[in-house]
């Protein structure tokens, strides 16, 4: 589950970077900066269902120190 939440997050950052890019480089003439921010927003609320649902199914568990 590690590997994955670490995967996903690298995908975030992936997507919020490419959104810079285009954003920089297009100048607003495209929509390619909405896509990736597009993207990154699916990515962030996926992870955080899957995360739920592994909460609510029993498969991780919350630490408390």
């Amino acid at each position: 589950m590690k590997v994955f939440i670490g995967i996903a997050f690298a995908g975030i950052l992936a997507a919020l970077g490419s959104a810079l890019l285009f954003l920089l480089r297009d100048k607003g003439t495209t929509n390619r900066t909405v896509n990736a921010l597009t993207v990154r927003v699916a990515l962030s609320v996926t992870l955080l269902a899957i995360i739920w649902f592994s909460w609510w199914m029993g498969w991780i568990h919350p630490r408390s120190y």
